[in-house]
C-alpha cells in the first residue's frame, strides 16, 4: 500500500509540475516578446528572472491555498474552477506588478490573450488528468463499521465520489469487535468507522493504525475540539492543553485590523454593484430594499443583521423561524439572482466594519433557531466563543443544507485550528464557493435539522 501512495503522489506531481511550467512559461513568452518592451525600466538577465520568479511564486502559493493540483481528490470542474482562479488572481497580480514598473497603465490585451488560453488548457488538462489517473487507480475498496446510527447519509455521500470510494461491506459493531477485527486485514484498503462507542473506536483504531491500514472516522465533537490543544509535558507525561479562549489578545488584534481595512477596500470596490443591487429590488416589487433580523454573535450577543431583501414582503408573517427550502416560492426573482452570487450579503461589510461581526467566524444563527437546534445539540452554544462571520469553515468546506451537526464540527474545527493564515485562506477559498450552486441550495424537504424532528420526517416522507 505504502509503495502505491508513492506512485500515486509522484504521478499527481508530474502531472501539476507539467501544468504549472506550462502556466510560467506562458507569462515568461508575453512578457520576454511584449511587455519587457514596454516598460521604461531596463531589465539585465536576473531583472528578468525575478519578474518571472515572482509570477511563479504567487501562482504556486495560489495553487496550494485552491488545491488545483488535487487530481484525483477533487472532481475534474472543481480541479478547473481552483486552477481558473489561481490562473486569474496571478494573471491580475502579474499585470499590475508590469504596470507599477512602467508607473502607468500598459495595454492589458496580451495578458487577457495569455488568461484565455491558459484557461482553455487548464480545462482539457483538469479532465485529462483526472482521467489519466482514474484509469491508472481503481476506487478504494472500503469496510464501513457502524453502530446505532443510520449510514445512509454517509453512505449517499460515498455514492457521488464512486470514482474515489467504494463501499464494499458494511458491519454493525453488535456484530462483535472480535469478528470485525478478523474481517478488516482480508481484502479492504480502508476502514470506514461511524459513530460507534469510545471504547470500540479507539480499539479498532489502534488495531488498523498497528497493521497500517488507512482509517475514515467521524469525530464526535470532544475530538474536533482537541485537535486545537497544546502538547505540554509535566516531567515525562505529555500533557494536552485545551484553553478557555480560542483567540488570544494578538490573534484578535490582527483579526480585527483585517476586518476593518478589508471591509473598507469592498465597500468602496462594491459599491456600485449595492446601489444597481438596490434599485433592481425596489423596482420589483416596490418594497423595502433592505431586510433586518436579530442574530447572535460573540459571547451570546445580539445584533441586527442587514441584508439586501431577496424574500416577498411578509416571508414569514406568522413570525415563526422558516429556513430556507429548494425552490422556495418565497424567494423573488431578484432575490434568486442576488442569492446565487451572495450579493444578498455585501450590506454586512457594514456591520463587519462596525464590529459586530467578523470576516471569518460561524455564520449568525437566529435566537429562536439557536435554542430549537440546542435541544438536540447542547454543544451548538459553543460556536459562540469566537465572533460570528461573513463566511467561514462551514460556509467553504459544507453547503447550505449541510447538516446542523456536521455544520457544527466544521465551525469547532475552525476555532480550535484558528491561525490568522486560516483566516486569510479561507478569504480566499470563499471566492470560489461564489461558483459552486450547491452551495447555495436551500434545505431539502427531507432533511432532518432541528427545526424538524426524526419523526416529522418519517411521517412526511409516509403520507
Amino acid at each position: 500500500m505504502g509503495k502505491m501512495e508513492s506512485i500515486k503522489r509522484i504521478l499527481v506531481l508530474q502531472l501539476v509540475t507539467f501544468e504549472f511550467i506550462l502556466d510560467v512559461a506562458g507569462y515568461a513568452v508575453i512578457w520576454f516578446f511584449f511587455y519587457k518592451k514596454m516598460v521604461e525600466v531596463r531589465f539585465w538577465q536576473k531583472g528578468d528572472a525575478l519578474v518571472i520568479a515572482i509570477y511563479a511564486g504567487i501562482l504556486f502559493s495560489l495553487f496550494l491555498v485552491y488545491g488545483a493540483g488535487k487530481i484525483g481528490y477533487l472532481r475534474s470542474f472543481e480541479i478547473f474552477l481552483s486552477h481558473a482562479f489561481s490562473l486569474l488572481a496571478s494573471n491580475l497580480i502579474g499585470y499590475g506588478i508590469i504596470c507599477l514598473m512602467n508607473a502607468h497603465v500598459i495595454d492589458p490585451k496580451y495578458i487577457l490573450i495569455l488568461t484565455l488560453i491558459q484557461l482553455l488548457v487548464a480545462l482539457g488538462w483538469s479532465y485529462l488528468s483526472n482521467l489519466i489517473y482514474r484509469s491508472v487507480f481503481a476506487p478504494r475498496d472500503l469496510l464501513l463499521i457502524c453502530g446505532e446510527r443510520p449510514v445512509d447519509e454517509i453512505l449517499e455521500k460515498f455514492k457521488t465520489r464512486k470514482d474515489r470510494f467504494e463501499i464494499v461491506k458494511i458491519m454493525n459493531i453488535s456484530e462483535g469487535e472480535e469478528k470485525i477485527l478478523k474481517e478488516i486485514p482480508n481484502r479492504y484498503q480502508g476502514v470506514v468507522i461511524w459513530d460507534i462507542p469510545q471504547h470500540h473506536r479507539n480499539n479498532i483504531l489502534k488495531f488498523c493504525y498497528s497493521r497500517s491500514i488507512r482509517v475514515y472516522m467521524m469525530p464526535k465533537i470532544s475530538d474536533v475540539i482537541v485537535q486545537g490543544a497544546d502538547v505540554l509535558h509535566f516531567f515525562d507525561t505529555p500533557i494536552l492543553l485545551t484553553r478557555e479562549y480560542p483567540l488570544n489578545f494578538e490573534q484578535r488584534c490582527i483579526k480585527r485590523l483585517i476586518d476593518i481595512f478589508c471591509s473598507i477596500i469592498l465597500i468602496i470596490l462594491t459599491s456600485p454593484i449595492m446601489l444597481v443591487t438596490a434599485i433592481m429590488i425596489k423596482i420589483s416589487d416596490g418594497g423595502p430594499v433592505f431586510y433586518k433580523q436579530v442574530r447572535v454573535t460573540i459571547n451570546n450577543k445580539k445584533f441586527n443583521i442587514v441584508k439586501f431583501r431577496s424574500m416577498k414582503v411578509n416571508a414569514e408573517a406568522d413570525g415563526k423561524a422558516v429556513l430556507a427550502t429548494k425552490n422556495d416560492d418565497r424567494i423573488t426573482w431578484i432575490g434568486k439572482i442576488i442569492r446565487k452570487v451572495r450579493i444578498d450579503e455585501l450590506p454586512q461589510l457594514f456591520i463587519i466594519l462596525k464590529g459586530d461581526m467578523s470576516f471569518i467566524g460561524p455564520r449568525p444563527e437566529r435566537p429562536e433557531i439557536i435554542e430549537k437546534y440546542m435541544e438536540e445539540m447542547p454543544e451548538f452554544a459553543f460556536r459562540t466563543k469566537v465572533k460570528a462571520g461573513l463566511a467561514g469553515y462551514a460556509q467553504v468546506y459544507g453547503k447550505y443544507n449541510t447538516t446542523p451537526y456536521d455544520k457544527l464540527k466544521l465551525d469547532l474545527a475552525y476555532i480550535e485550528g484558528y491561525s490568522t493564515w486560516l483566516d486569510i485562506k479561507l478569504m480566499l477559498l470563499t471566492l470560489r464557493v461564489l461558483l459552486t450552486p450547491d452551495a447555495t441550495e436551500g434545505v431539502d424537504e427531507n432533511q432532518i435539522t432541528a427545526l424538524k424532528s426524526e419523526e416529522e420526517n418519517d411521517e412526511s416522507s409516509i403520507q
